[in-house]
């Protein structure tokens, strides 16, 4: 911990450049890439006991990554050592302890600290943030790492209150309770339940699967790196580069179909239509598991483990919807009751709600929640109008249906630091995107999502935004079109400004 940061846990306030909320791989990347440029004041708060962001909050059973290690880690740490093709949590989560190692950016993290809000000081041209037990902190930048897989989306379910047993969100996994030979109720089967439950079906005494809507699923393909490769990969870096080159573009080329090539995307249906077929013999098993809308409108999921696990007889797919929940059991609409030991939600996230439980007040005193309105927007999913000097990693629009979001991370942190440069060369200490630029930003967005199967394909996914249905999370192209508009600063996208108390 710095000694500005040390300091801060009592009435003084802790005076830095660069303020990041969030450890995880956007924070990580923010902080070593201004180490790299020379700005050593900044502060990295994180509200976990652990860095690693999401790669830290989820540790059930089975967690993964769904894109293979060599593309989801940093373009600028690279790793050699990767057991697998697919890195499993704990691996994903030394890899950033040894980023952090690395780059000497511990002196500079505050663990279990809360970032509680940030209020723009229109005079000074500086945040003024409160986080974790009255830690107080001066930036006169805010950078927002906070990601959107971290809060769990809870089912609202009538009588859940009424359960009486364990009852945890997968990515608040409670280890101490016993599974041993009871009976287990998941809810939902999205990413997450598909990992941990072909890991627990074999320990319980009976697993009743409650499905709302089937996912596509294509094959894993995982496997071991031997260490002949590793060695290839330590002595050539050129094989090692060849090799992420060769994943980055087999996954770019995915994104076709999601953007309108039906050909692309009938042979994706294709890929996993069969995948299901050669492992569900039972017809009306594989009718329940067939879904009924465009491959890519929901999350593709990855898994060889998921289909077979729901040929074990002491597991049940529950395809009727849940009528109530008792204190023992659940009941679904067609009358069956199921007794319940432990209920387990995997429910996902909420990823269409940025900023939850803080508080971020821009000019005028407006609240980021409250000039967002209906719909959360950013200009390249990076900076909003009224709110100057604050930089969203991984923000509206950004996310990605087919490719590695660490590219998209390394881009935006690119994009702020040639922000910060520009303020520095203007002589300048205050950026702000003008409302004209953004506003047009999403008007592009609206026209070029209407033509993608995530808008279009038939389905409701957690990219909609809950209350206006529009995609909030994904971008609408590919990574290389993002990467060719974040390759430089426009100067006439922003405001470039002295504080007013310079003025």
């Amino acid at each position: 911990m710095t000694e500005s940061a040390a300091s801060s846990s009592n009435s003084s306030v802790a005076t830095v450049d660069v303020l990041i909320v969030g450890a995880g791989f956007s924070g990580i990347c923010m902080g070593i890439k201004l180490l790299e440029a020379g700005m050593k004041s900044f502060l990295i708060i994180e509200k976990s006991e652990e860095i690693g962001g999401t790669w830290w909050e989820n540790r059930y059973p089975g967690c993964a990554c769904d894109i293979p290690s060599h593309l989801y880690s940093f373009s600028f740490a690279p790793s050699t050592e990767w057991s697998r093709m697919y890195p499993g949590q704990q691996e994903i989560h030394d890899y950033l302890k040894r980023c952090v190692k690395h780059y000497g950016l511990s002196p500079h993290l505050c663990l279990n600290t809360r970032f509680q809000e940030a209020v723009w000081d229109e005079r000074e041209g500086v945040w003024h943030a409160t986080a974790g037990d009255g830690m107080r902190i001066r930036a006169r930048v805010l950078v927002s790492g906070m990601g959107a897989l971290h809060v769990p989306h809870y089912p609202e379910l009538p009588g859940l209150e009424r359960f009486s047993g364990p009852a945890f969100h997968s990515s608040r996994w409670e280890y101490a309770v016993d599974l041993d030979g009871k009976n287990i109720a998941v809810i939902g089967t999205g990413a997450s339940a598909i990992q941990f439950v072909p890991q627990i079906a074999p320990r319980v005494g009976k697993l009743c699967l409650f499905q709302r809507t089937p996912p596509w699923i294509v094959p894993r393909m995982d496997f071991a790196i031997s260490e002949k490769w590793k060695r290839r990969f330590r002595r050539v870096p050129l094989t090692r580069w060849a090799f992420r080159q060769y994943i980055f573009w087999r996954q770019e080329f995915r994104v076709l179909g999601f953007l309108g090539n039906e050909s692309i995307r009938k042979k994706a249906e294709a890929i996993a239509y069969r995948h299901m077929t050669r492992r569900i013999k039972d017809p009306k098993l594989r009718a329940a598991l067939t879904p009924k809308y465009q491959l890519g409108c929901k999350r593709v999921l990855v898994s060889d483990d998921y289909y077979p696990t729901l040929n074990r007889s002491n597991v049940e797919l529950v395809t009727d919807g849940i009528a109530e929940v008792c204190a023992h059991s659940i009941v679904t609409r067609d009358g069956i009751e199921r007794p319940v030991d432990v209920l387990i939600y995997g429910t996902g996230f909420r990823a269409t709600e940025p900023l939850i439980g803080c508080r971020v007040v821009g000019k005028g005193g407006v609240e980021i929640h409250e000039a967002w309105g209906k719909r959360m927007t950013a200009y390249l999913g990076v900076t909003v109008s009224g709110f100057p000097n604050l930089f969203i990693l991984l923000g509206p629009n950004t996310g990605l249906g087919h490719n590695s979001v660490v590219l998209m991370i390394e881009a935006q942190v690119r994009y702020a630091m040639n922000c910060l440069k520009l303020i520095q060369r203007r002589n300048q200490r205050v950026l702000e995107v003008r409302a004209e630029i953004q506003q047009s930003f999403v008007e592009e967005i609206y026209r070029r999502m209407s033509r993608t199967v995530w808008q279009s394909g038939g389905c409701k996914s957690w990219y909609q935004d809950q209350t206006t249905g529009e995609i909030t999370t994904l971008w609408p192209g590919s990574v290389v079109s993002y990467l060719r508009r974040m390759r430089a600063v426009s100067p006439s996208d922003y405001e470039l400004r002295a504080p007013m108390s310079a003025t």
